[in-house]
């Protein structure tokens, strides 16, 4: 039975590091006093001790302690022996390379689909759609392949951000992008606007948070789904 929470961002505006969401966590996680943190999404500018010093500090406002992967000998065994487990933000192509590099990402779609509850944070919830192919990150290594966890039966893309009235930016919209997505593949998309996030219990998949998320499906209007939406049959 899958328990995973898909999360658009770890930090909102004014907020501190997975501030809004600890309520939440703390009932996802209930009864577990360890996980297991997954910090190799970082690509500079924080080493994964540090990263995974700060995921600390936030889950013990909530009586749990937190180790990165990095620090084992084993990764696969510490994935298999890990009570829940949390990949954090950064670049999603550096972390897609890492999980395939080190030999981990069947292991880490196992254990989760075999019910060890999951968190994942802007890189950590690109990984849970079918690809990587909607995330918002430069490619700046190239992973063995774009297919990721599909804890979902479609695309994630996290930090949705809606054209701002009035600007004069011509580039593209994150709207056009995902349309340009839809050129080539077929599946669904969920623009994810930071403040929400899916939670999956087995099968079903529910829109959280406060604001609404952005559903794209090949050659149809987007539409807006509210807080509380199944996506239980999105194909």
């Amino acid at each position: 039975m899958k328990r995973i929470i898909i999360a658009s961002t770890s930090t909102l505006y004014e907020g501190s590091y997975l501030e809004y969401l600890l309520p939440t966590l703390k009932t996802h996680f209930k009864g577990i006093n360890k996980i297991l943190f997954i910090p190799y999404a970082r690509p500079g500018g924080i080493s994964h001790d540090d990263y995974t010093k700060k995921v600390n500090e936030a889950f013990a406002k909530i009586d749990i302690a937190v180790k990165g992967i990095h620090e084992f000998e084993n990764p696969v065994e510490a994935l298999q022996q890990a009570k829940g487990i949390f990949t954090g933000g950064g670049n999603t192509f550096l972390l897609v390379t890492q999980l395939y590099k080190i030999g981990i990402i069947e292991t880490l779609e196992k254990v989760v689909k075999n019910g060890t509850p999951y968190l994942g944070t802007s890189a950590g919830s690109n990984i849970c759609g079918l690809t990587m192919g909607t995330t918002n990150d430069m490619p700046i290594v190239y992973p063995p392949s774009f297919n990721t966890l599909a804890f979902v039966p479609f695309n994630i893309n996290p930090h949705y951000l809606d054209p701002i009235e009035g600007s004069t930016h011509m580039g593209e919209t994150r709207e056009t992008r995902i349309n340009e997505f839809h050129y080539f593949n077929s599946q669904p998309v969920l623009g994810l606007r930071e403040g929400s996030w899916l939670e999956v219990n087995d099968s079903k998949i529910t829109l959280k948070g406060a604001l609404p998320a952005r559903l794209f499906k090949q050659n149809q209007e987007a539409v807006e789904l509210e807080t509380g939406a199944d996506l239980s049959n999105l194909k």
